[in-house]
């Protein structure tokens, strides 16, 4: 394919239909490196006619269930074949660091292995007991159908591999839309499906932006699930969409996420400084501009001023460059775009009384850090509360707001005061309390002691404005078919309800 055939439906990588191409720039330094295919409207339905022929009319959805999971083991393959190209890929579309590239692309190897082993190793159907020898009834899945997939731009190809690896292992087509800005290394992972023998048809993917392309996936007529993955006002419109075909939807719409410390997680030494490097994690990791990112510190009063006094030190000397350079721990953000909206905040911040303990500005530039690149400084606002936009709505920058508290009933108003209910974690070195906070906060993932970590055989997904449905684990592949009941009759006689 060349340079500007990015857009891949019925086995056949094409040009946008009406010509239109699109630059993708290298977030480091704001020049484009990558021209890609614009498509629009006609593009998405060709996609989706696909989709839809080789659902009804193709061998897939029949395909063997050990046939589908040898070939997500052969995508696996691939992937960890090209870990390096792929991993660079990433880090330059998105802005990662490379490090950060490479183990997205061994997460996205272990999801396709994951959904394999699971698919192959489940049985024929749950019987179900009709109390009748001369009945045989049993419950069975089946794919959904023609699948719309619309991926977000801060983890590209590990968002599309937790949609296309249960898509496949239930024997779905699908048409995928990632980001119009990081749509590079879901292309490379169509390409590899393509390598690893999928037929013509399942696998489709449009590069193109959300008010042509995506919408036209959400509301076709002819698609039977829609999943999406990024903000809460695009959700909102998709969920719109879809409900007047009464498709299946799945929502994944971001969080904000509390990162609860107690004093007697800080008892130690080795504990403080544990809590501490972990806080940096939750909130820093790729700049901030993570779903799941730790961006609100709720920590107990007794110890926030030493807390957050280290914590700024450390935080002031995270090296920002380019994510390929060596020694780099943090890269730039993905757009100018989303630079000046965490500008935004943090001017919002300052303005209703936050106390800024370090960054809150554009670093100066050096050898690793061009200065046309999109670099925010990590940020962290003290003495912030509940009222104020930045610690209310998702920043998907590099800011952490701390508020504190003192009791632990405080503790899960502060945890639950939010809209969203994606993830959130709690630091305790009492097991009775960490289960009793795991127990109260209402948030899809609770880590203990922990941050981030993220499990294949787990399922991820959200309360509230977080969403709908369920990723990773046997409720991610659940999203993905449609339950059929067939009833056996072996012994069939008149019943007679009728005079006849």
């Amino acid at each position: 394919m060349s340079a500007q055939q990015t857009i891949h439906v019925g086995g056949e990588w094409l040009s946008a239909a009406s010509g239109a191409t699109r630059e993708i720039l290298d977030p480091a330094d704001a020049k484009p490196f990558a021209l890609i295919a614009e498509g629009g409207t006609e593009d998405a339905d060709a996609a989706i006619a696909a989709a839809r022929k080789a659902f009804d009319e193709g061998p897939w959805p029949t395909t063997p269930v050990a046939e589908r999971a040898a070939l997500l083991r052969k995508v696996a393959d691939l992937l960890v074949r090209d870990r390096e190209e792929i991993g660079l890929l990433e880090s330059r579309d998105a802005g990662k660091t490379l490090e950060e590239g490479r183990v997205d692309v061994d997460c996205v190897a272990d999801a396709f292995r994951y959904f394999a082993d699971l698919v192959i190793g489940e049985g024929a159907g749950r019987v179900v007991d009709a109390g009748s020898d001369d009945i045989h009834s049993v419950v069975v899945h089946e794919p959904v159908g023609v699948c719309s997939m619309i991926t977000p731009w801060n983890y590209p190809l590990l968002q599309a591999s937790w949609k296309i690896a249960p898509a496949l292992a239930a024997g779905n087509t699908f048409v995928i839309k990632p980001s119009e800005v990081t749509p590079l290394t879901t292309v490379a992972l169509i390409d590899l499906l393509v390598e690893a023998g999928l037929p013509a048809g399942v696998a489709n993917i449009v590069t193109g932006p959300g008010h042509t392309v995506g919408a036209r996936l959400a509301d076709h007529p002819d698609v039977d699930l829609v999943s999406f993955t990024g903000g809460l006002v695009s959700g909102t419109k998709v969920a719109q969409a879809a409900a007047l075909g009464v498709k299946k939807v799945a929502l994944e719409l971001g969080g904000k996420n509390p990162n609860v410390v107690f004093a007697d997680a800080c008892a130690t030494e080795e504990g403080f400084d544990t809590a501490v490097d972990q806080a940096l994690n939750a909130a820093f990791i790729h700049s901030g501009q993570v779903c799941s990112a730790g961006g609100r510190l709720i920590i107990e009063e007794s110890v926030r001023e030493r807390f957050v006094t280290e914590l700024a030190d450390r935080a002031q000397r995270i090296k920002l460059g380019r994510g390929t350079e060596d020694g780099v721990e943090c890269g730039p953000l993905v757009s100018q775009q989303q630079r000046e909206k965490t500008e935004m905040y943090v001017a919002s911040a300052l303005a209703e009384g936050a106390v800024l303990r370090c960054g809150g500005k554009r670093p100066e530039p050096s050898d690793v850090r061009p200065a046309t690149g999109y670099f925010y400084e990590p940020t962290v606002l003290d003495q912030c509360h509940r009222e104020m936009k930045v610690v209310r709505e998702e920043v998907f920058g590099p800011v952490l707001t701390v508020e504190t508290f003192r009791t632990e009933d405080e503790a899960v108003a502060l945890a639950n005061d939010t809209e969203y209910g994606l993830a959130g974690a709690v630091w305790t070195a009492d097991s009775g309390r960490a289960r009793r906070m795991a127990r109260r906060m209402r948030h899809g993932t609770i880590w203990i002691n922990d941050f981030h970590p993220y499990l294949p055989q787990a399922e991820w997904g959200g309360f509230g404005k977080s969403g709908v449905g369920r990723e990773l684990g046997p409720a991610g592949l659940a999203e993905y078919r449609e339950s059929k009941h067939i009833y056996q009759n072996l012994a069939p006689r008149p019943v007679r309800w009728f005079a006849g």
